[in-house]
């Protein structure tokens, strides 16, 4: 006689729809992904406590830890949907929170930071008025936003390191400020323009 079917689909040996998800969640890059957006509310706690030292330092360890589970999950194989989706996620966390909290204490311009919030907010709300309208787009990477984004992350690495520890070098922080300025307005309107040029498909 046939054994009875298992309603919630899980059987008897741990396999099934929860398995699926808790093995796609428990991937060492993925682990290591969760554990830097962990470091957010770390950093940004350390920050408004003026310990821009152990600021720094837990910055340096999320870089560190972004290019470490990418690097794992091209050896071992262990690329997944979701890790596609929380690395970028994490990574964008902590680099605006850490802009939005160096402007807050008076390390960073204000402006600047309103800027940078604004160019991503700009963006994905771009991106999801277009899903909404049935446009999808092709999201590509452009020249001018991998480099915004690597000069968005020096500046804010220096000005912790500057600030945490004392240090004066006044003119190359302002030069790194003006250069993030600048990168963020020229990325934010190419995608701007990118999309306005976008045919449009119809409903």
């Amino acid at each position: 006689m046939p054994a009875p079917s298992d309603p919630g689909g899980t059987g008897g040996d741990g396999e099934g729809p929860a398995a699926t998800i808790s093995d796609a969640l428990l991937t060492l890059p993925n682990l290591i992904t969760l554990a830097r957006l962990c470091a957010v509310p770390g950093t940004v706690w350390l920050i408004l406590q003026h310990r821009l030292d152990l600021a720094f330092l837990l910055f340096v360890g999320a870089g560190i830890s972004d290019g470490l589970d990418g690097w794992l999950a091209r050896v071992r194989n262990a690329r997944s949907a979701l890790g596609a989706l929380l690395d970028p996620v994490a990574d964008k966390a902590l680099l605006v929170s850490t802009y939005v909290t160096l402007a807050a204490i008076g390390v960073l311009p204000d402006w600047l930071a309103i800027l940078v919030v604004f160019r991503d907010m700009v963006i994905v709300g771009g991106v999801l008025v277009l899903w909404v309208l049935g446009q999808p787009p092709a999201i590509k990477p452009l020249v001018i936003s991998k480099l915004n984004t690597a000069l968005q992350i020096a500046l804010a690495a220096l000005a912790l390191l500057l600030e945490g520890f004392d240090l004066a070098a006044d003119g190359i922080l302002t030069l790194a400020i003006w250069a993030v300025a600048a990168t963020t307005l020229v990325s934010g309107g190419l995608y701007v323009a990118a999309a306005l040029r976008r045919p449009w498909a119809g409903p």
